[in-house]
């Protein structure tokens, strides 16, 4: 049997595919900590910049694999146990990751599996995928971060619509909303997600790791806090060897070469 997440080195940055398409790469248990593992791995690489999550087939993740759960079985303890040992952690590494990341959705993104991929920074989708908020259909609410990101990508109102109604929202559709960034035609999706991540990979990591933390803590802090922190984060992204790079190649007219490093 093929291993559930599969991870690629390339110049600069990781791929790492959900690889269970007899599953629509849906994860149980082992398949989850396999990808925080991959995720771990790649954050311990220091060749690696950026990071590129997609599925393998027809999904890119359908969310939490409910095929053990048949006639009235449970997993010991209830659902909050198991996405303390699993969808927490992962939501966690997607959000504090020390490198930009991006999401090719190639098909169906459904419950934890639509988590995951808004959860990226950058999302990237092909024409035939879909975002499902499928958890009220088996009486449960999203998880994996979905309440945190849907209200902030589409706004509370539409949030609330597709949590409790558990409707589709087409690529096409995604795209008008601003839940993700760019829709491609199904073949060119994987090629221009390869193409985003390298983009990323040559850029000044830490500025962009820091970008993503400021636009974070907009969303709670009033004006002043927020100005206080532009000034932090400036001062620390001044710091980096990246900046003086960037100074020094904007004045001798030539493209620079970012290290990526913080100090």
């Amino acid at each position: 049997m093929e291993d559930a997440i599969r991870s690629e080195a390339h110049d600069g940055y990781r791929v790492i595919t959900i690889n269970r398409p007899e599953k629509m790469n849906a994860m149980d248990r082992a398949t989850c900590l396999a990808l925080i593992a991959a995720i771990d791995a790649a954050e311990a690489d220091a060749d690696c910049r950026a990071l590129l999550l997609t599925g393998t087939g027809r999904a890119f993740c359908a969310g939490a694999d409910l095929s053990g759960r048949v006639n009235g079985e449970r997993p010991k303890g209830d659902a909050g146990n198991s996405i303390e040992e699993t969808w927490n952690p992962l939501a966690r590494r997607l959000s504090n990751l020390r490198m930009p990341s991006v999401s090719a959705v190639n098909g169906v993104a459904a419950g934890a599996g639509s988590s995951i991929a808004l959860g990226c920074d950058i999302v990237l989708a092909g024409r035939s995928a879909y975002f499902l908020q499928a958890f009220s259909k088996i009486g449960l609410i999203p998880d994996c971060g979905g309440t945190f990101l849907l209200p902030r990508l589409v706004g509370e109102g539409r949030a609330r619509a597709l949590a409790m109604l558990a409707e589709r929202v087409p690529a096409e559709q995604a795209l008008a909303w601003g839940m993700i960034y760019q829709m491609h035609e199904d073949a060119a999706l994987l090629d221009e997600a390869h193409k985003m991540a390298a983009r990323l990979a040559g850029m000044a990591g830490h500025a962009l790791v820091l970008i993503r933390k400021s636009l974070r803590a907009s969303a709670h802090n009033d004006y002043n806090t927020q100005l206080d922190l532009e000034r932090d984060y400036q001062g620390e992204a001044s710091r980096t060897p990246d900046h003086k790079e960037g100074v020094a190649a904007f004045l001798e007219k030539r493209a620079p070469k970012f290290s990526g490093k913080q100090a």
